[in-house]
Parts: C-alpha cells; sequence; structure tokens
C-alpha cells in the first residue's frame, strides 16, 4: 500500500521544484570575461629582418652564407627593463657597443624583469633593440639571464626565479617572435646553470641535456635557423660532460664562462680540459669574459685579459665582454656620460680591433 503512495509524490516534488527554479531563472555569476580573450597574434613581418647575413652552423664553426667562418666579438649589455629604469635605454647605448668593435651584442632577460614588465612590453623593448643593431650592422644573442637550478626550481637569488614551464614558454615566445630574423642569431637557453654545490638541490647532466634538448625542439617547432647555445655546470664554465654525453641535438653551439677566479693558474692546462675541447667539435662562444683593474694594475701579456682572449682565438672560440655599463661589475665603463670607458673597458676596445690570434693546427 505504501508504494503507490510515494510513486504519486515523486513527480509532485519534481513539479515543485521546476516552479522553483522557474522563479528565480538567474544563473551563476558568469566566469570572467577576459578569460575569452587572447592577445596573442601572429608577429608582423618586420622588413629588416633578413638585411644582416643568416649565421649558421658548419662542423664545429658559425659561419655566414659563404660559408666563411665569423668569429665573434662581442659584450653584454644590462638587463633592458633595468636600463629604462636608470633612464638608459636607447639606441646610442648600441652605437657605443659597435663603436667598441663588437659583432655581436647580448642581452640578458631577467625571468623576474620579463614578468614584471610583462611580456607583451618587454617584447618591445628587444623589438628596439633588434632593430638598432640590424642597423648598426651587430647580430644579437637573447639571453635567459637565470642562474640555479631549474630542475629543482631552486636559484641563487629571487631576480632568477623561474620554472621549466616558464622557461619554456619563453623560448617559445621567442621563437615564434624572431622567426626569420636573421639579427638574432643566436638564443642562450640558460644563463649559469649550478645547484650551488647542493644548496640548490641535485641536478645530474643527464638531467640537463633532456631539459635543453626539450627547449630546443620546443624552438624548432616554429624556429629552425637561430641556433640555441647550450651553457655547462658550475656556473656555465664546467662543460665535461660533453665528452661522453654531449646534446642529442644538431646546428647548436655551447657557451663558458671563464672567469680568472673558475681555476687557479696556471689557467691554460684547465681550460683546456674543462670546456676548451669542446670546439674541435660543436663551435663555441665565451659569453661573458671580464675582470676588474685594482689601481696601478698593467694589463701585459700575462694579464687575464690577454691570456684569456689569446687562448679563445688560438681555438676558434668566439668571446664576449661581461659588461657594458658603469654599475654592472666587473664594469666596463667608469660613468654614463659620454660612455667613458675604463681601464677594462679600454682592453676590450683594443682586444676587438687587433687581429685575430691565428689558429692552433688542430683547430
Amino acid at each position: 500500500m505504501k508504494t503507490p503512495t510515494l510513486l504519486a509524490v515523486i513527480p509532485l516534488l519534481a513539479l515543485a521544484a521546476s516552479r522553483s527554479f522557474a522563479a528565480d531563472p538567474s544563473p551563476a555569476a558568469p566566469a570572467a570575461p577576459d578569460i575569452w580573450k587572447s592577445d596573442w597574434k601572429r608577429p608582423e613581418p618586420n622588413p629588416k629582418a633578413q638585411v644582416l647575413p643568416l649565421i649558421s652552423v658548419s662542423g664545429n664553426h658559425f659561419v655566414d652564407p659563404s660559408g666563411a667562418t665569423v668569429l665573434f666579438r662581442g659584450v653584454s649589455i644590462a638587463d633592458p627593463d633595468n636600463l629604462v629604469g636608470r633612464g638608459q635605454w636607447n639606441r646610442d647605448i648600441f652605437a657605443a657597443v659597435k663603436d667598441l668593435g663588437a659583432n655581436l651584442v647580448r642581452i640578458p632577460v631577467h625571468p623576474a624583469a620579463w614578468r614584471s614588465r610583462t611580456p607583451a612590453a618587454y617584447i618591445q623593448l628587444l623589438d628596439q633593440a633588434v632593430d638598432w643593431c640590424t642597423d648598426l650592422g651587430m647580430h644579437v644573442i637573447i639571453d635567459w639571464h637565470s642562474i640555479g637550478n631549474l630542475k629543482s626550481g631552486m636559484f641563487q637569488e629571487p631576480i632568477y626565479n623561474t620554472s621549466e614551464a616558464e622557461t619554456f614558454d619563453f623560448w617559445r615566445t621567442m621563437a615564434v617572435h624572431f622567426k626569420g630574423n636573421h639579427t638574432v642569431a643566436f638564443f642562450e637557453l640558460f644563463n649559469e646553470p649550478t645547484h650551488y654545490n647542493g644548496m640548490l638541490g641535485d641536478l645530474s647532466w643527464a638531467d640537463w641535456r633532456d631539459l635543453n634538448e626539450e627547449m630546443i625542439r620546443i624552438i624548432r617547432y616554429r624556429n629552425r635557423e637561430t641556433i640555441p647555445l647550450v651553457a655547462g655546470f658550475d656556473w656555465a664554465y664546467d662543460l665535461d660532460a660533453v665528452h661522453y654525453d654531449p646534446v642529442r641535438a644538431e646546428g647548436i653551439g655551447y657557451v663558458t664562462h671563464p672567469y680568472a677566479n673558475k681555476r687557479s693558474r696556471p689557467w691554460e692546462p684547465k681550460w683546456e680540459e674543462n670546456f676548451a675541447f669542446v670546439a674541435g667539435r660543436y663551435p663555441m662562444i665565451a659569453t661573458e669574459i671580464g675582470f676588474s683593474l685594482k689601481p696601478g694594475e698593467v694589463v701585459d701579456d700575462d694579464h687575464y685579459g690577454n691570456r684569456i682572449t689569446r687562448f679563445l682565438e688560438e681555438r676558434g672560440i668566439s668571446w664576449m665582454a661581461w659588461v657594458f655599463d658603469p654599475d654592472w661589475g666587473p664594469t666596463m665603463l667608469s660613468g654614463w656620460d659620454g660612455y667613458k670607458l675604463n681601464g677594462t673597458g679600454e682592453f676590450f676596445r683594443e682586444a676587438m680591433h687587433r687581429p685575430p690570434t691565428p689558429l692552433l693546427e688542430k683547430h
């Protein structure tokens, strides 16, 4: 007797519920409309994109379209966002770098600055820099300027904090935006990898190799011309693992940062053992070298500056001075007024204007 009564009640409950919804038809609040908008659009073609010769890899050399080997001597500037903040972002700084004799400019992009300015606004700075460098006849390295352990997500200072996802997305953005632009010859994938003797977690070479290969795959999905540059361990100094386990990608280069304090004298045997052997198989750029001069110190033939530039050029390794700035060190400028060079800057100007050191026979 109870079952028919229950069956009769169910339709009445459903009817009451339908009337309740009909009386209050307001839906839940919609999602924020911004999630349905996209700022992405295909970059406008740059009429200057192919003004400079395309740089490519042939064997263990960087070459121009004729096949001639290109030795780069260049300079790093400070982060564009930082230069804007100091009122120093303009074409003049690039013209001053050109006057030094540089044929390559390294532009460091700090992850925190990339986020703070926003990618869309930061790209506007990079577009200005690339245009200025094109007009001045200098190629460009775009450098993701982080220091630390990308695998663990631990970094040396907050300005370098990033993640695998952000790093991958940065290179996807660069690959798409600068596709076909010959001025942007190089993408330096990660400035200085280090686990800081374990303080920043564990990082094996196999892990680091895999991360670099993933970045290269992401870049080459859209851009097969710009040359990826891979750094080694110990703050981009040590490439020992390339002996037995190189990055599994063609058409790349390796980088090193052989500052004087990385090893004790005599430097040359250690430089050969730690990184220069790579130049026998792959093209290389020492994307940071530099030093500070003490009062009265003379840059003679035995000085680090002459020994490192001579050593690199004998092996066909390109090099770049760090840094064209009066505040970031080791400095090359004594002040912004007229871009006056200090002793270090004067040395690098002379080094860029002298004939290249002859190659050793095996290179």
